[in-house]
């Protein structure tokens, strides 16, 4: 069985995923910011063995702490991004945004790379980013998270290509989420909604077959082709 790290484990995909992998038999650590959450987590699930407590959004505590973990672990084969925070701001106040991007972006991008860096020196494993299906457009209500979404999944394309440049079995897999019932779906245009256990199940499966993208749940495939088909003239109408 695979030594998985679960970052963003507290609530919602996260928590279900750790959870899933647990009782599958792996050995999970599991990184969040509410201590007593990841403490719950690992009454509930043994095999959610290890845990920090790290806040992604200061990146060189970060780093360090994740290191650390990975070192106590005696290495990982999967790493999963999960952590990240969404606002519905169409006043664009800035404290918002600034939020979104320091941990979508800022908090992302240097776990990534320590986690890149790590299946590099070992010659093997597999990077999973959960994105969104709003990294395809940007939104008026919601500018940051749209956007940093899309930082996700360039992101991981890059790593795609070192990887693939590097010759090595290490995987990177863009997961792009529709709406998933969690504290970060938003309240408007709710359709095709599940349940936070199912894009777990849906998630767990896209990284046992070590997909390289998928859509949670498959028929928002059909909603991302729509979006990138709409020219701008009717996409600023919806």
């Amino acid at each position: 069985m695979a030594k998985v790290i679960v970052v963003g484990a507290t609530s919602g995909i996260g928590r279900e995923l750790a959870a899933h992998f647990s009782r599958h038999g792996h050995v999970v650590g599991i990184v969040g910011r509410r201590e007593h959450l990841l403490e719950e987590l690992r009454r509930e699930h043994p095999n959610c063995r290890f845990s920090r407590r790290i806040d992604i959004s200061r990146t060189a505590e970060a780093i360090t702490q994740f290191e650390e973990l990975v070192a106590e672990m005696e290495g990982a084969d999967i790493v999963v991004l999960n952590a990240g925070v969404g606002f519905i701001n169409p006043d664009l106040h800035w404290d918002q945004e600034r939020e979104t991007i320091e941990v979508n972006v800022a908090g992302f991008a240097a776990l990534a790379t320590v986690a890149m860096q790590h299946f590099l020196a070992q010659g093997r494993g597999q990077l999973v980013g959960i994105s969104s299906i709003a990294a395809i457009r940007g939104d008026g209500s919601s500018p940051a998270y749209n956007a940093s979404k899309a930082f996700v999944s360039s992101y991981l394309q890059g790593l795609r290509k070192k990887a693939s440049k590097a010759k090595m079995p290490i995987t990177v897999t863009d997961i792009q989420p529709g709406f998933v019932d969690t504290s970060l779906a938003r309240g408007e245009n709710m359709f095709w909604v599940a349940s936070a256990p199912e894009a777990a199940r849906q998630i767990y499966k896209a990284i046992l077959t070590r997909r390289s993208h998928a859509y949670v749940t498959k028929r928002w495939r059909l909603v991302a082709w729509l979006l990138k088909s709409l020219p701008d003239s009717l996409y600023h109408r919806i």
